[in-house]
């Protein structure tokens, strides 16, 4: 199957904004330079060949702006100019704004471009009409503006993609699992996810029709990845290549980005298999998928795919590692296989309560990660977002199943304890990589608040 592409380039609207009174040659001139550092750093560009110094010009930039929405309105502010243009364009678009200007040393003579005081004027405006907006003050070819565009610009990408998602849900939270609660109205307003519910029988139905042959070549894949394959039981094995198959070919037909599944005790008492392994596969293929029915653990994981390009894994925290202070994150075997510390050969195996297989057992890698989790715990019901930074660390594996143990920015005592004290969820979700400033900035063009674990 070809995986998707996680991370596209934003798409950026460029608008380079001027007034005939101030140095339009020099203007031009920051114009070519602005564009050609974009374009080096792949960004393409729509709305930039020429200098907007009307409100004729403006109003046909903010026409572009409706037939062609992008991920982000980014504003040159090449010199001065009042808001008349900025408060036209903004009415144009939902994307986060942008807002550049350009240095000006003094000379002790002419004031040549009067750059920062248009975003000055611009910033007011926007700030009056609750437009979300970020500005910079930076010459062309200065790296804090490819850095500083590329978080504003995949912040927006991510709010437009979440308002065109579809996430399975397939039954219902096991009982006492209350931290996996549904509240789809709150993520159709807040995120613009869609949640289509299916039930748990007919995916019953689908595992049960798949044909041996259409899981032989996960069977051999597998078989390369996990060298004691063969001497798992073969009925439960074949089950969890099943039911990988099914919820694989259910995305597709339904045009999902991603499930939650209830995986117990359904899966173990009615099917003789663990889920755990088809969801590790979903996820080593960029198909996030969560278990116990976990939707908010499923968006996450699907935000940390986004913004990172690589697979995310949903946990608990069970322990802390007292010699290494780090935080043992563990689930039965559903990461994705692509996280395995290289230095270690993964295993299938057993789950360790119901003892049929397929789980995957194997530490988790080292490296730097982002953690996050889409929580319901802002009072109220209400949505925020928990976010933390760390490093994963190569340590031997701590409990069977897939862990890992995670050193963050804070103490783990006072890691665990913030958890506990704010009542969070028990899932966390991490992928590789440090991806906080973009989440972060989501966060809050979407108006949700942010709840720093470390």
């Amino acid at each position: 199957m070809t995986q998707p592409d996680l991370s596209p380039l934003p798409r950026i609207a460029l608008v380079p904004l001027a007034r005939p009174t101030f140095d339009i040659p020099l203007a031009q001139t920051i114009l070519r330079d602005a564009r050609r550092q974009l374009t080096a750093a792949g960004y393409p560009l729509s709305n930039s060949e020429a200098l907007v110094q009307d409100i004729s010009a403006a109003e046909n930039a903010a026409a572009a702006l409706r037939v062609d929405p992008p991920d982000c309105l980014l504003i040159l502010q090449t010199t001065f100019a009042d808001s008349s243009m900025i408060k036209l364009l903004a009415a144009a678009t939902a994307a986060p704004i942008l807002l550049w200007a350009i240095p000006e040393t003094p000379t002790g003579g002419r004031l040549r471009l009067n750059s920062y005081c248009g975003v000055n004027l611009a910033a007011h405006a926007l700030r009056m009409s609750g437009h979300f907006y970020r500005s910079i003050v930076a010459a062309p070819g200065d790296p804090l503006v490819v850095e500083q565009l590329g978080i504003v610009a995949r912040a927006g990408q991510l709010a437009r993609r979440l308002a065109r998602s579809r996430v399975g849900l397939i039954g219902e939270h096991p009982a006492g699992m209350d931290s996996c609660h549904l509240d789809a109205p709150l993520l159709r307003e807040k995120l613009g996810v869609t949640v289509q519910q299916l039930a748990l029988a007919s995916v019953f139905e689908r595992m049960q029709s798949v044909p041996e042959a259409a899981t032989g070549p996960m069977r051999d894949e597998l078989a390369a990845r996990l060298p004691n394959l063969t001497q798992l039981p073969a009925g439960p094995l074949q089950g969890t290549l099943s039911v990988y198959t099914a919820l694989s070919a259910l995305m597709q037909t339904e045009q999902l980005d991603g499930l939650a599944v209830r995986c117990w005790p359904e899966f173990f008492e009615e099917m003789g298999c663990a889920a755990c392994g088809a969801l590790s596969l979903l996820n080593d293929r960029l198909q996030p998928a969560a278990c116990e029915a976990d939707i908010n653990g499923t968006i996450t994981q699907l935000l940390l795919q986004w913004a990172s390009g690589g697979a995310a894994f949903g946990a608990d925290v069970v322990a802390r590692h007292e010699e290494l202070d780090g935080i043992v994150i563990w689930h039965c075997g559903k990461a994705p296989l692509g996280m395995a510390d290289p230095a270690v050969t993964p295993q299938g195996g057993l789950h360790s309560n119901r003892r049929v297989p397929l789980v995957m057992e194997f530490p988790l890698k080292p490296g730097p990660v982002t953690v996050a989790r889409l929580s319901r715990t802002g009072g109220d019901g209400r949505l925020r977002l928990v976010l933390g930074k760390g490093e994963m660390l190569r340590a031997p594996q701590s409990f069977s199943g897939t862990s890992g143990v995670l050193r963050c920015t804070r103490p783990a005592a006072a890691v665990m304890q913030t958890i506990l004290d704010e009542g969070l969820e028990h899932h966390i979700a991490i992928t590789y990589g440090q991806e906080t400033a973009v989440l972060h900035l989501l966060a809050d063009y979407l108006q949700i608040p942010v709840l720093w674990l470390s």
